[in-house]
């Protein structure tokens, strides 16, 4: 099945982005996500946007749990009644598990994001496994499912591993829309991109790690989800907008 719904959206040409994964020599569109050819959508369960024909957008959240910003993520979601979807390592499962556990209790969807945040392209296929099984593993413990939807740190995957999701059935899912909030950005401009560039089927790319300036991230959710709804947009998990189980 054709999960790409294409559509004009937040383009980004961040050097010091590429720079800093090790990046620099390759495709200057990896900061939103789609440096992989956009034919591999049409060969395995893989995405970077939603139906456009619905007034949905999908929150997403990378590399927590965390003890400061997830938290305040989750009181900012339930003030608005929003939904979203969190890419969990599996290190940081291990630390916050009650954390976890408060994401899917709100009714929440919990997303794999590998162990420990590797560059995938760079591991071998063995690493690549464990470090997905390992951390399906711990959601399983913890919420009671294996996720069915998985997200490659930095965006980066080889075609056979993309192959090999697929044929674990799991959906990898990339982003239409950067907010660059690792950079420390402030609510407003986080905010003003955002409302720019939304569009029916976005899905958000944001944070929720330990060591990053994220506030003006968090913040900007004050801003983002009441204007958007204003505009009749409802804020989905990634099951609901692709209409697939969280589960495997």
């Amino acid at each position: 099945m054709n999960y790409f719904y294409p559509y004009p959206t937040y383009l980004y040409n961040d050097l010091r982005y590429r720079k800093s994964y090790g990046y620099d020599d390759i495709n200057p569109f990896l900061s939103r996500g789609v440096w992989t050819p956009f034919t591999w959508v049409e060969k395995y369960h893989y995405a970077f946007s939603g139906p456009f024909d619905q007034a949905a957008i999908a929150l997403t959240f990378d590399d927590g749990p965390d003890p400061i910003f997830t938290p305040h993520i989750l009181d900012k979601l339930k003030t608005y009644g929003a939904q979203a979807t969190f890419f969990l390592l599996g290190e940081n499962i291990e630390k916050f598990p009650d954390i976890v556990k408060r994401i899917a209790a709100e009714g929440h969807v919990i997303g794999n994001h590998t162990y420990a945040h590797p560059n995938l392209p760079q591991v071998s296929d063995e690493d690549y496994h464990q470090q997905i099984q390992k951390t399906d593993a711990l959601i399983e413990q913890l919420v009671g499912y294996k996720p069915k939807f998985f997200r490659p740190p930095y965006g980066a995957i080889r075609e056979d591993q993309l192959q090999w999701a697929t044929e674990q059935n799991m959906m990898v899912i990339q982003w239409s829309l950067d907010t660059l909030d690792w950079q420390g950005l402030s609510a407003k401009h986080i905010t003003e991109a955002v409302m720019a560039n939304a569009l029916p089927g976005s899905i958000i790319l944001q944070h929720n790690a330990q060591g990053v300036p994220l506030q003006g991230s968090v913040d900007a959710l004050d801003q983002i989800i009441p204007q958007l709804q204003e505009k009749a947009t409802r804020f989905v998990t990634l099951p609901e907008m692709f209409h697939l189980d969280k589960a495997r």
